[in-house]
C-alpha cells in the first residue's frame, strides 16, 4: 500500500505540475518527501498532495526539498577560478557579448557569482546571463538577491567588499548586478532549451536524476551550447563518455563542445 501511495503521488504531481519525480532517483527522492510529510502531520502522500494543492507555502516547501536547495556564492572556488581566471579571459578574447545560462540557479548564488566575474572583466554589460529553475520560491529569492553570511565564506574579499551590501546580519547583492541577470521558471527535463551558448553552468542537480534522464539532458546542453563552447558541472557529477554527447574534456568538470 505504501508504494501504491508514493507512486499514485508521483502520477498527481505529474499531472498537475509536469514535474515527473520518476525520473529521479527514487529512494533518495522518497526518503526526502517521507521525511517532510511526516514532519507536516500527514499519514499518506496522497493527503500530502491534497494539501499542497491548496497550501502554496507548503507546495514551496516541497519543491524546496525535492531541489535540494543548498547554495554558496563560489562553491568548490578552485573551479570557480578556472572559470575567472582561464575560461572567461579566453572567451572574451573570441567575444565580447557571451551568452551564459545558469541552469537550475537555485536561489541565485551561482549566476550571480557569473554576474560578479563578467562585472569585473568589463563585460557583464554586453553578456546576456539568463538563470532559471523549477521552483518559483528559489527564484523569488534570487531576484531579492539578500543572503546570509553563511553564503558568503568563499567570495575573495575584493568581490565580497565590490558586490555586497550589507544590512544587520543580511547581505545584499548591488543593484547593477541584480540588473545583469534574467531569472525565468524551467523545468529542465520538458521544456526547450534556448542556443547558442557559450557558458552553460548546471551544477549538484544532475546527479538526483536517472540515468536515463542525465543522458536526456547532457544531450539538450550539447545542442544548446555553441561549437567550443562550455559546460560546467558539479563536483560529484562527471561525464564518463562525454564523446557521445558531441562534448570532450576541458578541466575537470569542465566539458567543451566539438566543431572549433
Amino acid at each position: 500500500m505504501e508504494d501504491q501511495d508514493f507512486l499514485l503521488f508521483i502520477k498527481k504531481i505529474k499531472e498537475h505540475t509536469s514535474i515527473d519525480l520518476a525520473l529521479y532517483k527514487e529512494a533518495q527522492m522518497k526518503r526526502r518527501l517521507t521525511t517532510l510529510r511526516m514532519k507536516r502531520g500527514y499519514n499518506t502522500f496522497v493527503a500530502f498532495f491534497d494539501a499542497m494543492m491548496k497550501d502554496k507555502e507548503l507546495f514551496y516547501e516541497f519543491l524546496d526539498r525535492m531541489t535540494i536547495n543548498v547554495s554558496e556564492f563560489w562553491r568548490n572556488p578552485n573551479r570557480w577560478e578556472l572559470v575567472e581566471q582561464k575560461f572567461v579571459p579566453e572567451m572574451l578574447k573570441k567575444n565580447r557579448r557571451l551568452k551564459v545560462w545558469s541552469a537550475a540557479c537555485s536561489t541565485g548564488e551561482e549566476p550571480y557569482t557569473l554576474a560578479m566575474i563578467l562585472a569585473e572583466q568589463g563585460a557583464l554589460n554586453e553578456a546576456h546571463l539568463h538563470a532559471t529553475d523549477i521552483d518559483d520560491g528559489a527564484l523569488e529569492k534570487a531576484r531579492k538577491a539578500v543572503y546570509l553570511d553563511r553564503s558568503l565564506r568563499d567570495v575573495p574579499e575584493k568581490y565580497a567588499k565590490k558586490y555586497f551590501r550589507q544590512e544587520q546580519m543580511m547581505y545584499h547583492i548591488t543593484d547593477d548586478l541584480k540588473k545583469s541577470i534574467k531569472f525565468q521558471k524551467q523545468n529542465l527535463l520538458v521544456d526547450t532549451f534556448d542556443m547558442g551558448y557559450d557558458l552553460i553552468v548546471c551544477r549538484n542537480v544532475i546527479i538526483y536524476f536517472t540515468e536515463e534522464a542525465k543522458h536526456v539532458l547532457y544531450q539538450k546542453f550539447s545542442k544548446a551550447l555553441k561549437p567550443g563552447g562550455l559546460l560546467f558541472v558539479g563536483s560529484t557529477e562527471q561525464i564518463f563518455s562525454p564523446g557521445q554527447y558531441d562534448l570532450e574534456p576541458a578541466d575537470t568538470f569542465f566539458y567543451r563542445k566539438k566543431g572549433v
